[in-house]
């Protein structure tokens, strides 16, 4: 499942390599996430969200909650 990772590290205006540095991950992985190549662990969503400042449910599209919600 692909999450906003890119969305939200270009809203917060950091460059790939800037917010790799930030969240204290390699480049790679963060490339590799955003391409959807690569799932990240709950520790690491953990951490990609706090560098951003976010929760880490602020990272699944809004439409994909509502839709489990009405199962």
């Amino acid at each position: 499942m692909p999450i906003l990772l890119r969305h939200w590290r270009e809203r917060r205006g950091y460059s790939v390599r800037e917010f790799a540095r930030r969240a204290r991950v390699g480049y790679a992985t963060v490339v590799r996430i955003e391409n959807d190549h690569m799932s990240p662990t709950v520790t690491m969503l953990e951490r990609l969200a706090q560098a951003l400042g976010i929760g880490v449910r602020d990272f699944f599209p809004v439409e994909k909650r509502r839709a489990k919600r009405r199962r």
